[in-house]
């Protein structure tokens, strides 16, 4: 499905990315961990191409010099030089960091400006999905996004971006801020999704311990850099990311 290998981003002298290597199969659940700065949202950025975006504003502000190096191969085709929009019509789709929603529109309209890569049948069928894995949006379609709590925001969030009808779907962050039983709720949604639609998933958090039930393989960033990777249970069984992303320490005699 996805494969991108020697990614290397730097801001300015500032390394972000550190030859980094990471796969998604078809139909997988992979997931991405690190803590604050590792360069999990940069590494999304690089997958969706969006960072090639943020490249040329900066160029053309005279900003900071971002270099953006690597490969990224989706289904069998090179897509390292292609433009956000062009990886969307692709499938590649992504949920950014912090929702951002359009906050002054309503729920049904995020939901329908998310289909615009859709076709009328396609939208509906969609707009259907999305009310049956997120009960709570039906009674929200008129309601201003802004007033929305952060629960009901991300669900807007994931299903505007199901609405593009993505093969790989990009989720950055999805549990930030959010109580216990909300990421339960959107990780249960997540695994329902990636069972009933075969979409490909990457999604990165900070902390491990909602995610890692749900996922098939991850991979553990730090300072850029992928310094372990593994199936779930590989981890699982590793003292040192239990301690360090699941809060539990191994009692040694």
């Amino acid at each position: 499905m996805l494969e991108a290998s020697g990614l290397m981003v730097f801001y300015e002298n500032m390394l972000a990315l550190n030859n980094i290597r990471i796969f998604c199969g078809q139909s997988q659940i992979v997931g991405i961990f690190g803590a604050n700065s590792a360069g999990k949202s940069t590494l999304m950025y690089t997958l969706s191409g969006i960072m090639h975006d943020i490249q040329k504003k900066e160029e053309m502000a005279g900003g900071e010099r971002v270099t953006v190096l690597g490969e990224v191969r989706f289904l069998g085709e090179d897509i390292s030089g292609l433009k956000p929009s062009r990886r969307a019509r692709k499938g590649i789709v992504l949920c950014p960091e912090r929702r951002r929603i359009f906050g002054e529109s309503t729920v049904l309209e995020n939901l329908r400006i998310g289909g615009y890569l859709a076709s009328a049948a396609q939208a509906r069928k969609t707009l259907d999905y999305v009310f049956h894995i997120f009960p709570p949006l039906v009674r929200l379609t008129k309601r201003i996004g802004g007033f929305l709590s952060g629960g009901e925001q991300q669900m807007l969030a994931i299903g505007r971006a199901l609405m593009a009808q993505p093969k790989l779907l990009l989720l950055d962050e999805p549990l930030m801020g959010l109580s216990p039983r909300m990421q339960a709720t959107l990780m249960r949604a997540t695994k329902e999704i990636r069972k009933e639609m075969g979409i490909s998933i990457i999604v990165t958090e900070q902390y491990a311990r909602p995610v890692m039930p749900i996922v098939d393989y991850a991979f553990i960033l730090e300072n850029g850099a992928a310094v372990m990777e593994g199936t779930r249970k590989e981890l699982m069984d590793n003292p040192d990311v239990r301690a360090a992303y699941f809060g539990v320490e191994e009692c040694r005699p």
